[in-house]
């Protein structure tokens, strides 16, 4: 068995070597390289007191297992570094999928599981983005969790990977109902009094995550996490684009050739009606779903029902049908999901195969494996990332928007205004947009176009502060700073108290 958990780690890593040569895109340019949180001594012990996102950009999530790992990595001065710890978490993660399919299902769907999930194309984005290492954290826990649950038996180790994948991220709440589920399809059940253990366990985990949480985000602004395509969207319309999603969701998971930075509009757009086409395909998805999980039900096949049931569940806190989420669709929140996925068709394809799985296993992680080291390029760095969004999302307005701060940091300004006035054409309700519009603006000495791209941010974002803190802190930063204090000059005072 060494040999086969070998085989599955090194796969995981080869298939990512190229991420090596990546330095800071996206979401770790705020969380880690400008925090400085994780500059300061002692940054480990007050991750567990600070949120995720940095307090000037208004502090939300909490998050600390990663942030005390960035702030280890620090220390070592590299940012080959940082994306070298995350292969050894995914490494560690397809290993934990094969560790579970060999118990449930033998040597065979072992490496099936193990292979398919390292090499799975849509874990781009987690593992090759360092901020996505939150992803990989809360899914190694959560596979450990099922684990000590479902086949150790043991509740309170169970509990403490349970605790440790809610301090990763908020997505490993799913872990009591993945247990669950296993019990009810057949896997091995504890008594009933066991059961009421597990379940006071995740009660009392409940309380105490809770209170962290609050006593670390109380202090901070409410910002309104939600997708763009649902802002101002009724809930009615939310769940049909939701729904409509599903294609998305089921599309990644089982062909994924076509990847994408960006969903947001107008690449996606709100589904208001019971009849447009894609409502109705997402519903089909579901509907196929289901029934293959009646049908692995009814004939006995526990592994694959519990597998894809898995996908469902752990879907549930990303796919927006329960309440909004910050986005409509990420790759990265595939990747607990694809677990599922892994483990059912590690059980499934080897007895429909028994001679030629090898052979089909081969080929999928030949053309999956080359699709992979392929897509790790476009995490590089910024300039990568908004590049792969304009080709492959062109109708989307997130692309345009990020060029704002692209033109802005080469000191671009006539450029960075023109780059804000098309995102805003496509799409103009969000309010971080518009912030980064007046910046642009009063670079350009356009003070009217500034005041009136804070008019509508107001509109949508009445006293948001920390928009005018961050695009103020964002311009010292490249060496504005006048500009930063005409930000900061325009920000709403709060009336006297009469």
């Amino acid at each position: 068995m060494k040999r086969l958990y070998a085989a599955v780690a090194a796969c995981a890593a080869v298939v990512y070597l190229g991420a090596l040569a990546n330095h800071w895109a996206w979401d770790d340019v705020p969380i880690i390289y400008f925090n400085p949180l994780l500059h300061a001594p002692g940054a480990v012990w007050r991750a567990f007191i600070s949120p995720y996102w940095p307090r000037q950009m208004g502090g939300a999530m909490y998050r600390p297992l990663p942030i005390a790992s960035y702030a280890i990595d620090w220390h070592f001065q590299s940012v080959a570094w940082f994306h070298a710890v995350n292969l050894f978490w995914h490494a560690g993660v397809s290993v934990a999928v094969a560790v579970l399919a060999r118990r449930w299902s033998g040597a065979r769907a072992a490496w099936v599981a193990g292979l398919l999930f390292a090499v799975h194309p849509v874990h781009v984005e987690a593992v090759a983005n360092i901020a996505g290492r939150s992803e990989l954290m809360a899914a190694l826990f959560a596979l450990l969790a099922v684990y000590a649950a479902l086949v150790a038996d043991a509740p309170w180790w169970s509990l403490a990977a349970l605790g440790c994948g809610l301090l990763s991220k908020e997505n490993a709440a799913v872990v009591p109902a993945l247990i669950v589920w296993g019990w009810i399809v057949g896997l091995p059940r504890p008594s009933w009094r066991r059961a009421a253990l597990y379940a006071a366990s995740w009660v009392m985990l409940a309380f105490a995550y809770g209170a962290a949480r609050w006593a670390v985000l109380h202090q901070f602004a409410r910002i309104k996490n939600v997708a763009a395509v649902f802002v101002g969207a009724s809930p009615l319309d939310i769940r049909l684009t939701a729904i409509a999603e599903l294609a998305d969701f089921a599309r990644l998971l089982v062909f994924p050739l076509t990847l994408r930075v960006d969903y947001s509009p107008a690449e996606r757009t709100l589904v208001t009606s019971l009849l447009d086409v894609r409502f109705l395909v997402g519903l089909g998805c579901l509907a196929l779903w289901a029934l293959l999980i009646v049908l692995a039900w009814r004939r006995g096949r526990q592994v694959e029902a519990f597998g894809l049931g898995w996908v469902g569940i752990a879907l549930t806190p990303v796919a927006n049908l329960l309440f909004p989420a910050g986005v409509l669709m990420a790759e990265r929140t595939l990747y607990l999901p694809s677990a599922g996925l892994a483990l059912a068709v590690g059980a499934w394809l080897p007895s429909v195969a028994p001679r030629r799985w090898p052979v089909v296993v081969g080929l999928i992680v030949v053309v999956a494996g080359v699709r992979t080291a392929l897509r790790v390029p476009v995490w590089r760095d910024d300039h990568a990332v908004i590049q792969s969004e304009l080709e492959d999302s062109p109708r989307s307005f997130d692309g345009p928007a990020r060029m704002v701060t692209v033109y802005l940091n080469a000191h671009q300004a006539a450029k960075a205004l023109e780059a804000y006035r098309l995102a805003a054409r496509i799409y103009d309700r969000l309010p971080w947009l518009h912030m980064w519009g007046a910046d642009a603006a009063l670079v350009a000495g356009r003070t009217d176009v500034a005041d009136a791209a804070l008019a509508r941010l107001e509109e949508l974002c009445n006293r948001c502060e920390y928009y005018y803190a961050f695009e103020a802190n964002a311009a010292r930063t490249r060496g504005d700073t006048a500009i930063a204090d005409a930000i900061l000059a325009r920000l709403p005072r709060t009336p006297p108290q009469p």
